[in-house]
């Protein structure tokens, strides 16, 4: 372990409040631009909501639509809500990446030379991938109100995609210390598919659960991803919330409080 390594807590302990915000903001501006030079790494953000909602829509809409008594339109009021828990979930394995990609090209050991402290560099990556998630829901209701859409409750609209930038924050935790322990971008990328492919698609956010045979039906009531997209859906459309909510919430500070403190000494003590 490199002495600035060693002495990073100690050096945490000695900047003041005002001074962890200056440098949040700092390498906030930092990643920006960066995204601003490589305007390539926001491809994701723009296209994975257009291309999920003109499948979902087109492919099982009518299908599954029937099965809910309705048709397409009605399969568009339930997939839309649920496609922004889905947005909350997969963007936010970026950060993970990005931050392993950081590592294996120095940029890390640079900031760990610097008189910053630790935690900012990590609260300055999911500010920024945040930013990319409201960008792409934005896409992602430009698309919805397209393809049929309507919104019924504005202020359900914006609770509801603040309730997934709450819990998207907090699975951001989670994929950076996946990018502090795993060796490369590509090991954080397979981990990251093997975690989010069971808990989409074995959740409420493409197809009610109330078909399923019994043993994944227990396991989507214990989804966190089920009860965002059952959230998002009582507040845009209108249905039940309040239970659903402070699961979610639950979920939330539950896997911060675990993650984050994790996530930062990993990253003070990486050698």
């Amino acid at each position: 372990m490199s002495a600035a390594t060693a002495t990073a807590p100690a050096a945490d302990a000695h900047i003041p409040l005002r001074g962890h915000l200056r440098h949040t903001g700092a390498l906030i501006r930092r990643n920006l631009l960066w995204i601003k030079q490589d305007p390539e790494s926001m491809f994701d953000a723009l296209l994975m909501p257009v291309i999920f909602t003109l499948l979902f829509v087109y492919v099982f809409g009518g299908s599954i639509g029937q099965a809910m008594g309705g048709g397409q339109d009605r399969y568009v009021q339930y997939v839309i809500p649920g496609m922004i828990a889905m947005m909350s979930m997969s963007l936010s394995q970026g950060v993970g990446t990005g931050f392993s990609q950081d590592f294996n090209s120095g940029v890390m050991d640079r900031f760990r030379s610097l008189p910053i402290g630790r935690g900012s560099v990590l609260f300055a990556k999911i500010a920024v991938e945040l930013v990319r998630m409201l960008f792409a829901t934005t896409v992602l209701m430009i698309v919805a109100v397209l393809v049929g859409f309507d919104i019924h409750h504005w202020g359900g609209l914006f609770a509801a995609v603040g309730l997934s930038a709450v819990f998207a924050s907090s699975i951001m935790w989670i994929f950076l210390t996946l990018g502090v322990v795993l060796k490369n971008a590509q090991s954080v990328q397979a981990m990251g598919f093997l975690v989010l492919f069971p808990l989409q698609f074995g959740s409420s956010i493409f197809a009610p659960t109330k078909t399923m045979p019994g043993w994944l039906q227990a396991f989507t009531d214990y989804n966190p991803l089920s009860t965002l997209a059952d959230s998002a859906r009582g507040l845009m459309v209108g249905g039940p919330v309040a239970h659903d909510l402070w699961v979610t919430l639950g979920w939330s500070v539950a896997i911060t409080a675990v993650a984050a403190p994790y996530a930062i000494h990993k990253f003070r003590t990486k050698s």
